[in-house]
């Protein structure tokens, strides 16, 4: 299977919540073998984690950060193209008065440079790339 799908943080953390919300869980399962997250989603992930203190749940989820995504959830670079992508998309954004946060901006290039959906929970984060295909996973709200 190809890859379809670049998850964000959000996305990947979701599993690991005490009460994961179901429409994220499904389409994890639906879409296993077509997902990848960004080195800097990676980053983001460890760095929540190791600043958790000693307790069960730093364990448990150093557990599923190693045991599940590090396995399954290929890791994609910010590199020369991305970068690329993400400075003139930067330029035109901050042009319009709509700086986008730097890591948002690594996050989005790593997708489109790769032609990747990219999934998240913070669509307005990215909605303003341009040729950027952007998903919300989360269960509709009833």
């Amino acid at each position: 299977m190809s890859l379809g799908y670049l998850l964000d943080t959000n996305v990947l953390s979701e599993p690991a919540k005490a009460n994961p919300d179901p429409g994220v869980r499904q389409r994890l399962i639906e879409t296993e073998g077509s997902v990848a997250t960004a080195s800097v989603v990676w980053h983001e992930l460890l760095f929540g984690c190791y600043r958790l203190p000693a307790s069960h749940r730093r364990t448990a989820l150093e557990k599923y950060l190693q045991d599940v995504v590090a396995p399954h959830v290929p890791v994609l670079g910010y590199d020369d193209a991305a970068a690329a992508w993400h400075a003139s998309e930067r330029a035109r954004l901050t042009g319009e008065g709509k700086t986008p946060s730097f890591v948002d901006g690594q996050i989005a290039a790593i997708a489109r440079v790769n032609a990747l959906v990219l999934v998240t929970a913070n669509v307005r984060h990215y909605e303003s790339f341009e040729g950027l295909t952007i998903e919300d996973w989360r269960s509709p709200v009833e």
